[in-house]
């Protein structure tokens, strides 16, 4: 399973990014792919996760209203919508996923990261 995670970069506070999760290597019938995130001297963090048969999504509490996920099944890629950045959601941006579909830490598969930093 290789999970490709890209567009992260550095912006303003308020500023927006959308990152993407391409996924490939797997023949699961059905999975769950989500983002989380470390930021320096914190413990990981789920910030979304989505299902692929059910199309159900998960936001964390922490970005909800922020935040948006969702997928192109065709692409088997996972996009990340993130506006109204704030500088606590500085972080290292990592896509997972489960193949039984389960959304949550830990994910069964990751890949590298992507650096998001928002300055104030």
């Amino acid at each position: 399973v290789q999970l490709q995670a890209s567009g992260g970069g550095l912006v303003p506070t308020g500023g927006s990014l959308r990152l993407s999760c391409a996924a490939s290597g797997f023949s699961f019938r059905n999975y769950a792919i989500g983002w989380f995130r470390q930021a320096p001297g914190k413990e990981r963090e789920g910030v979304a996760c989505i299902r692929r048969d059910s199309n159900k999504k998960f936001i964390a509490e922490s970005v909800k209203g922020r935040f948006t996920i969702s997928s192109d099944n065709a692409k088997r890629t996972v996009y990340l919508e993130m506006n109204n950045l704030k500088p606590e959601d500085t972080a290292v941006y990592y896509c997972g996923l489960d193949p039984s579909a389960w959304c949550g830490l830990p994910y069964d598969y990751s890949g590298q990261g992507t650096q998001v930093t928002v300055s104030s």
